[in-house]
């Protein structure tokens, strides 16, 4: 899809340094050079920032944000629901990368804080995200490119390592205990559909529906996958226990630093692709499995 990089390439305007780009809630920001101080209050932000290779030009994040590990000691400034705005300011930003709170990042504007917006919720989003941010980063298109491709060329390999026998296996994959799940068009979502799985979510709930643990006992999947800090309490929600993935043991549930591979829409997916697969590879996953 090398137009999406083209047409972001002619919000350049005539200036010999002055440029301006569009974030994912419309607004234009423009830029007399490349930002040198900026804070990322989205951990996928984070990564992206740091796969582009301007790791240097964060001066904070957000509390969650936790690799590269060259980040981990910049100050934490709160979640993206609740940023520290005193902290923020304090830092004199000249760019605050923010997800997709408008309430937040409404917040940040109104006191002159330059907020620029980034809702990645497919693969399309995650390349979107790339290719913005290399633009306002002064990142050459051929490195935005190549990081992209060797993504999608990680999942693909991932893909090739799926074991024969749990292919088309019925999957929930529950992002949180809300509970809120993965639906076919979310990154998770595609990346099981790559994988070769199939998604127990209907498409026309949404990227990230929020569901009824009933609806999960519907639909009965193979598989269940959870982060470990979600999977607490889940067998007994009522009639989860006769579910066939439970019963069989068919449950994959990732420790932390997997989960937060697997549930970030950045550079890593591909790393989050080779987790599925190494959990529905186990020798005690096959063996329930068939």
């Amino acid at each position: 899809m090398k137009f999406i990089y083209s047409c972001l390439a002619l919000l350049f305007v005539s200036s010999s340094f002055a440029y301006e780009v569009i974030d994912d809630h419309g607004q234009i920001l423009q830029f007399k050079e490349p930002p040198k101080r900026i804070v990322s209050m989205l951990p996928s932000i984070t990564e992206s920032v740091c796969i582009l290779g301007r790791c240097a030009q964060l001066i904070g994040v957000d509390r969650y944000s936790n690799w590269p590990k060259s980040i981990t000691n910049l100050p934490k400034l709160g979640g993206g629901l609740d940023p520290n705005i005193e902290a923020i300011i304090s830092l004199n930003p000249d760019l605050v990368l923010v997800g997709s709170s408008p309430r937040a990042s409404e917040r940040m504007k109104s006191l002159g804080i330059p907020v620029f917006s980034l809702d990645s919720k497919s693969y399309a989003d995650v390349r979107r995200t790339i290719e913005k941010l290399a633009l306002i980063l002064g990142v050459p298109k051929r490195d935005a490119q190549k990081i992209w491709d060797d993504i999608d060329l990680g999942v693909e390999k991932a893909s090739k390592l799926l074991p024969p026998g749990v292919a088309k296996a019925k999957v929930y994959f529950e992002v949180n205990r809300a509970p809120y799940a993965a639906g076919p068009n979310s990154f998770i979502g595609e990346t099981l559909g790559r994988l070769g799985l199939v998604n127990i979510m209907p498409a026309s709930l949404g990227p990230f529906p929020k569901i009824s643990p009933e609806f999960v006992v519907s639909l009965n999947p193979d598989v269940i996958m959870v982060g470990d800090r979600n999977y607490i309490g889940m067998n007994d929600r009522p009639g989860w226990a006769q579910l066939d993935a439970i019963k069989n043991g068919n449950v994959c549930v990732f420790k932390e630093s997997d989960a937060d591979v697997i549930i970030r829409p950045g550079p890593r997916m591909a790393e989050g692709a080779m987790a599925i697969v190494d959990c529905l590879s186990s020798k005690k996953f096959l063996r329930q499995t068939h």
